[in-house]
């Protein structure tokens, strides 16, 4: 229970880094591209690649590694654990898994994404 805690308080905090980060990003360089998403996903994935292989390499305590990791970086963006996850099934030597992975994920998303869409103004009938 106390790991879920630091997990939910580092996430929180990740939050509200991604908040901060996209506001900053919309007045600096302008709306009409997603920069803070960009900017947080390509942050996240190279946090989630450094600090895994630090709390592994230095053996850190299991508690510790989820809140840096699932808590913070994943409250930051989700997008940086796909990244983790799919090289680390290379790294493995299961690049099919790896790309089943990223394109489930990223035809999947957009799929579900267009489905959201479209059973939203069914239901709103706009």
């Amino acid at each position: 229970m106390e790991r879920l805690l630091w997990i939910c308080l580092a996430g929180a905090i990740g939050t509200g880094a991604r908040y901060l980060i996209a506001l900053w990003a919309a007045q600096r360089l302008g709306s009409t591209f997603p920069h803070g998403t960009l900017i947080v996903n390509l942050i996240g994935c190279f946090a989630i690649a450094a600090l895994m292989h630090a709390a592994l390499t230095l053996g850190w305590a299991p508690t510790v590694r989820a809140a840096a990791t699932i808590g913070f970086i994943g409250g930051l963006t989700t997008y940086s654990s796909f990244n983790y996850e799919t090289m680390r099934l290379f790294e493995e030597g299961a690049p099919a898994a790896a790309f089943g992975n990223l394109g489930l994920t990223v035809i999947g998303g957009l799929t579900a994404g267009w489905l959201g869409l479209v059973a939203a103004r069914e239901v709103l009938g706009r």
